[in-house]
């Protein structure tokens, strides 16, 4: 199934611009037309695959009251991967989710490329903390809803937030992705995790230097390791999120049961 419009979710730092980027690159090499749209003030969601380069925010050119075009904004990538940045927000002032909206019209208006897509991926900073940030699912624009975890308390607790986020906003979720830390257990008490609240375990991507090596030298790991173990992974994590149709209205746990699973 083609035509798919998935949103990630997870604890701030846990790995989602990395994990996007290598799906994203994943899926281009199945040949899938792909569009990755971060909608992090960091920007850094494309940064791998642009091989290291930072491209111009949407809401940084319309604060410059520019004429923006399609091609002022949506850049090309690893195998013709296209590769948006949102941007945010001057620092203390305007409100990064409101960014989001404003910036996503902007890009419908000029992007006609955007329907053509086989996948669109947005990267979408922290927890569901405020209603911008969860703009792309009530503007319809997002159809399916993943949730990146560690097996690490803080991590999980983030999760079983946006679990409640999501149900209280209606959405179903798609399913798990475990982004490892090297916990013991870790692989068991995330798979738990995932089918105590309703929804599955998609892939347990291994804590692996070559990810970090690739990520400093602004390259995917499927683009500069593609033969190493962990390249398979986020190939298997592509195929995985190509062919599921499956998704569920999750049920968070309650807090004493999530501190008894990561005991």
């Amino acid at each position: 199934m083609t035509n798919k419009r998935i949103a990630i979710y997870g604890k701030g730092g846990i790995g989602k611009s990395s994990t996007a980027s290598n799906v994203a690159a994943a899926c281009a090499d199945e040949g899938y037309k792909v569009m990755i749209i971060g909608c992090d003030p960091k920007s850094d969601s494309s940064i791998t695959l642009l091989g290291g380069k930072r491209i111009p925010t949407i809401l940084d050119l319309l604060r410059q009251k520019l004429d923006v075009t399609e091609k002022d904004i949506v850049y090309e990538g690893y195998k013709g991967v296209k590769c948006v940045e949102v941007g945010g927000p001057e620092p203390g002032i305007g409100c990064a989710g409101r960014g989001i909206i404003v910036a996503i019209q902007k890009l419908k208006q000029v992007c006609k490329s955007i329907e053509d897509m086989d996948l669109i991926i947005y990267d979408v900073p922290g927890d569901i903390v405020c209603g911008g940030f969860v703009a792309p699912i009530r503007k319809g624009l997002v159809t399916e809803a993943y949730i990146l975890t560690s097996g690490e308390y803080m991590p999980l607790y983030a999760a079983n937030n946006i679990c409640r986020g999501l149900a209280k906003i209606d959405t179903k979720l798609s399913g798990i992705i475990c982004n490892s830390r090297s916990v013991t257990r870790e692989e068991e008490i995330v798979r738990k995790f995932s089918e105590e609240i309703g929804s599955k375990l998609m892939v347990f991507i291994p804590k692996e230097q070559v990810v970090q090596d690739c990520e400093r030298d602004g390259f995917s790991v499927l683009e500069k390791a593609p033969d190493s173990p962990v390249a398979g992974v986020y190939r298997e994590l592509a195929h995985a999120i190509m062919s599921n149709d499956s998704s569920v209205m999750p049920t968070a746990l309650e807090d004493e049961r999530l501190r008894e699973l990561t005991r």
